[in-house]
């Protein structure tokens, strides 16, 4: 299973963060309930890290309002042996 960050944008007004984290909360999905938010930092913005299969999989787990406007990146670590040999083979 790959891990996918999902953030969701919304406008900058106090309602509008309301709504937001409403929609997201009444979805009922218990890894939608775990978003952090940064509007109390003025960043508004919710995040989340879920699994899925794809990429695809992930933007369906959004409630259909967000899932056009959701920006997803596929997350992966790296080994300091992977970075290592990542370094050395492109050494010139």
């Amino acid at each position: 299973m790959n891990r996918f960050l999902i953030e969701v944008s919304h406008e900058p007004e106090v309602v509008a963060c309301a709504r937001a984290v409403e929609i997201l909360l009444k979805t009922g999905s218990h890894f939608l309930s775990r978003s952090d938010w940064g509007c109390l930092g003025g960043v508004h913005k919710g995040w989340v890290t879920v699994e899925a299969e794809n990429k695809d999989q992930a933007r369906n787990m959004l409630p259909p309002y967000y899932r056009n406007q959701a920006n997803i990146v596929q997350l992966n670590k790296f080994t300091l042996e992977e970075i290592d040999e990542i370094i050395k083979s492109h050494k010139q």
